[in-house]
């Protein structure tokens, strides 16, 4: 990597938050979450309004890199999520991060594709979460994007390549019903994919991107089908 590339991105301020602490968001793994402003999405659910319209960040890469150096040994990992922490420059960064010894988990919608598949080349992520928003017809309808294609290239390469990630999917069922989740899950079990399938229950919060409140659909689990195992959380 090029001196200039590293120094370049690791000046950057487009480091929304950091979340110092979490048990919760890396199964079995201390951690901490990195919050990158900015989404190339809109997905009428997100509570994450903020940080998605966000231009830029409270810190710089070597601002976290910092906090990381005084967390060796106390953490395990560092979760990349946002916003769309994809849609930045990665690469010098996580290198610094392995080199302090941490794990990678990445947080992502999928639709940067040529960014993942660098990062996984370069063995430089352990785990992925990668958000299936919604099947192809109602895809731009949710997330106010056309990047379906882009988001079936690293759904495809994840699978292809073996590679540890989860496929999860975020419930609102005035949005979504039953018949959405099975397509989600047929076209999963199609491709390939066998393993857990996380699906979120809407957070209704004060301020999300579509003024969305708590769903008047009841959804009914009993009508899903059982491809997969389904874990709702």
């Amino acid at each position: 990597m090029s001196t200039n590339r590293e120094n370049n991105s690791l000046s950057a301020n487009v480091i929304y938050d950091l979340t110092s602490f979490t048990h919760l968001d890396y199964q079995d793994h201390l951690s901490c979450i990195v919050w990158f402003s900015g989404c190339n999405m809109r997905c009428d659910y997100c509570y994450n309004k903020d940080i998605v319209f966000a231009k830029d960040g409270k810190f710089s890469y070597r601002d976290i890199l910092d906090f990381l150096k005084t967390r060796v040994n106390l953490l395990e990992a560092v979760v990349l999520s946002g916003g769309e922490a994809s849609s930045h420059e990665l690469v010098p960064f996580c290198l610094k991060i392995k080199e302090l010894g941490f794990k990678i988990k990445l947080d992502t919608n999928g639709t940067n594709f040529a960014n993942i598949k660098e990062l996984i080349e370069l063995n430089l992520l352990d785990y992925i979460a990668l958000d299936y928003k919604a099947p192809k017809a109602k895809f731009t309808q949710i997330t106010h994007s056309n990047k379906f294609d882009e988001f079936s290239k690293t759904l495809d390469f994840l699978i292809e390549q073996n590679f540890d990630f989860e496929a999860r999917t975020t419930l609102h069922s005035d949005l979504l019903d039953y018949n959405d989740i099975n397509e989600i899950i047929s076209d999963l079990t199609e491709r390939g994919y066998a393993k857990e399938y996380y699906i979120q229950e809407f957070l209704e919060t004060d301020s999300n991107i579509g003024d969305l409140k708590a769903p008047k659909n009841k959804f009914d689990k009993s009508l899903l089908q059982s491809n997969l195992k389904i874990i709702f959380r």
